[in-house]
């Protein structure tokens, strides 16, 4: 799976990239590739208020649907409109163009709190073996 150094992560499979001043949030490969082929994506709406650990969006597979949370607390400042018709953007560039949304966040010290690449790694189940 792929998993970029520059971004951090979070037990629940969302991924962080953080220019020094906005947030942008998705999911990982990992989760993507459980959910398999998505078929709808709910978004939150810009202006939204949220919180570390508040739902901000569900995505729906042919598998299941399962809710995507917020990895840090702020205010949201883009939505990606794309998804609403392509949502299998976040299969095939999870990364760049299959990002969720974008934040202002609160308290930008939250993201120290996050998993690097290496420890999101560890969690997963090795599927080489």
């Amino acid at each position: 799976m792929d998993t970029p150094r520059n971004l951090k992560y979070t037990k629940s499979h969302e991924w962080v990239r953080f220019d020094g001043k906005i947030a942008t949030i998705g999911i990982t490969d990992f989760a993507q590739d459980q959910l398999s082929d998505l078929t709808y994506v709910e978004l939150p709406n810009v202006g939204d208020e949220i919180g570390a650990g508040d739902q901000i969006a569900v995505v729906e597979s042919v598998k299941a649907a399962s809710d995507v949370y917020a990895p840090i607390g702020g205010t949201v400042t883009a939505v990606n409109k794309a998804l609403q018709d392509k949502p299998e953007l976040i299969n095939t560039e999870p990364y760049t163009d299959g990002w969720i949304c974008k934040i202002q966040p609160d308290d930008p010290s939250e993201l120290e709190s996050l998993l690097d690449s290496d420890s999101y790694n560890a969690l997963q189940p090795d599927d080489e073996g």
